[in-house]
């Protein structure tokens, strides 16, 4: 236990009709933490990466294999998922998700859009209704060039995804909480970094993925938080990432309880690096749950 977090890692659709429908989760009187569930933590590669014998890539130490990035944010009983990597089915199975209510896409790199299509179970689970996908408008023109076939009220047909695609205000509102969206530079392109607030405990997690800094917008949103999981991306500058170091600064001045670091390489070993960082920073690992 560190302060107010406790820590864990961690049918095929067929044509009979589901035995419920879908019914919006709404707890006026909350009985679990709020939650975010860490289902990947890698970089657009992955780690093991491909044709790579690095101690990292075959170390035997489950918080080093890392399927890329994402995360799954409980708020009172609301099921928010952010991003699809290519693993997403996986994930979900290995983490047991089963309910997913609204959708967020950060941006649209192929890490984080591609196991989109995968999202048709949910629909399946929603009763056949499609998924609300909430996006920046050039996240959801990604979303419209690669599934065109999703784009509907309903599915075509059993088992097929169906989105409704909607421009996600700078504060989006639910009755079990907020999500305030702001831009970050990743780039040639921007990502929407999300701040999430659990409506009846107040608990607040920043999520800053895929960046190159934090703008003053998005260091003010995030100042406070119980939580902010932030872009590290490996020890060495990039162009479109913060390093390990920069992510360590431009954490520091949040006033965060604890800072995460997420979206990892194979040049980050958890156990050397995580040692090495400042109290209060710690890395995220493929299956980490963090409940507030």
């Amino acid at each position: 236990m560190r302060g107010a977090f406790f820590l864990a890692a961690s049918a095929a659709a067929g044509n009979r009709p589901e035995p419920f429908a879908f019914v919006p989760a709404v707890r006026l009187f909350p009985s679990s933490p709020m939650e975010v569930i860490f289902l990947g933590t890698g970089t657009s590669q992955g780690v093991p990466m491909i044709g790579c014998n690095c101690r990292v890539c075959t170390s035997t130490d489950p918080r080093n294999h890392r399927t890329r990035t994402s995360i799954h944010v409980i708020m009172d009983g609301l099921h928010l998922q952010v991003d699809a990597a290519s693993e997403f089915r996986l994930q979900c199975v290995r983490e047991k998700i089963n309910q997913l209510d609204h959708f967020i896409l950060t941006h649209g790199h192929s890490d984080h859009i591609t196991g989109m299509d995968d999202l048709r179970r949910f629909c399946d689970l929603r009763g056949g209704t499609a998924l609300p996908v909430y996006g920046d408008p050039a996240g959801l023109a990604r979303v419209r060039a690669i599934y065109p076939y999703a784009i509907a009220e309903r599915p075509l047909a059993r088992g097929y995804p169906a989105f409704t695609l909607r421009e996600i205000p700078a504060e989006l509102e639910f009755p079990q909480g907020t999500v305030q969206s702001t831009p970050l530079p990743h780039g040639a392109v921007t990502t929407l970094g999300l701040v999430f607030t659990e409506r009846s405990s107040g608990r607040k997690v920043a999520y800053y993925t895929d960046c190159k800094r934090l703008t003053d917008e998005a260091a003010a949103l995030a100042r406070g938080s119980d939580a902010v999981i932030i872009d590290g991306l490996r020890p060495q500058p990039h162009p479109s990432h913060l390093s390990i170091d920069e992510a360590v600064e431009a954490g520091k001045g949040l006033g965060a309880k604890r800072v995460w670091l997420t979206h990892l390489t194979h040049l980050s070993e958890h156990a050397a690096t995580e040692a090495a960082l400042p109290a209060g920073f710690g890395l995220a690992y493929d299956g980490q749950r963090i409940r507030l």
